[in-house]
């Protein structure tokens, strides 16, 4: 029996950068009396905050939850009264510098620099530097249309690559990148939880929405770990009853 079930957030929990919904709410709640519970995604902490922590029930056991943003290399913890950062992994200033200059010169070179955006294209997360096609604030419809079969962030992703070959650069959410320290994926964020809950990942789950090859979820699957992949916030409601069912 599994002791901890760990989620990707946006398209698993939750559309993109939404609050998760009442039905998800209460069957957290109720996943979190029979185990111990992460939600990891490219995010930082305000994003969690909004989508997942704002949304818990009364009463939801919060002790036995673990908010992992910026694919985890940052940790959050209920200590008390109050939700508390465990780690940071955080950027150097050198590093960060040289990461948005490449960042600048990369969306010229991919043909990005005069589309439409909405909001800040990049946003410094501390940990990672995410570069969002359409900018932060775009609205659902657009970015599930503006790259589907990830071939625009693929060519992107080649640049980046090959001007920070030190670093990660992966696909993240519907029209992101995720730039962060290297070797940094859902994989090493399933191995610092079991560093951080003392419970060893031949005892976690993982369910997301991208766990096929190239998906950002994908890396959990190739590790070894085991994975439900599931195609929708609906597909995941069903996985958890089943899951709680299991660990009653």
């Amino acid at each position: 029996m599994k002791k901890l079930i760990a989620f990707d957030l946006d398209g698993t929990l939750a559309e993109s950068k939404q609050r998760i919904g009442e039905p998800m709410e209460a069957l957290l709640g109720q996943l979190l009396e029979v185990a111990r519970v992460a939600v990891i995604s490219g995010g930082d902490w305000p994003q969690f905050e909004t989508q997942v922590v704002a949304a818990l029930p009364q009463g939801t056991k919060r002790d036995r939850l673990f908010i992992m943003p910026t694919t985890g290399t940052k940790l959050y913890r209920f200590e008390g009264e109050a939700w508390t950062p465990i780690y940071a992994e955080i950027f150097a200033p050198e590093e960060r510098d040289h990461i948005l200059n490449a960042l600048d010169t990369a969306t010229q070179e991919a043909g990005f620099g005069d589309e439409k955006i909405w909001g800040a294209r990049v946003e410094d997360r501390g940990s990672q530097i995410t570069f969002s096609g359409l900018g932060q604030e775009a609205p659902l419809d657009a970015k599930k249309a503006w790259d589907p079969d990830f071939a625009k962030r693929k060519a992107m992703q080649a640049i980046l690559r090959k001007a920070l070959p030190d670093l990660s650069v992966n696909i993240g959410g519907s029209t992101s990148l995720d730039i962060t320290h290297k070797d940094i994926d859902k994989a090493y964020a399933m191995r610092k939880l079991a560093e951080a809950s003392g419970i060893a990942t031949e005892d976690m789950l993982f369910l997301g929405d991208a766990i096929y090859p190239g998906g950002n979820d994908d890396a959990v699957r190739a590790a070894g770990m085991d994975t439900i992949a599931v195609r929708d916030v609906e597909d995941t409601m069903t996985a958890v009853r089943a899951i709680i069912a299991c660990l009653k």
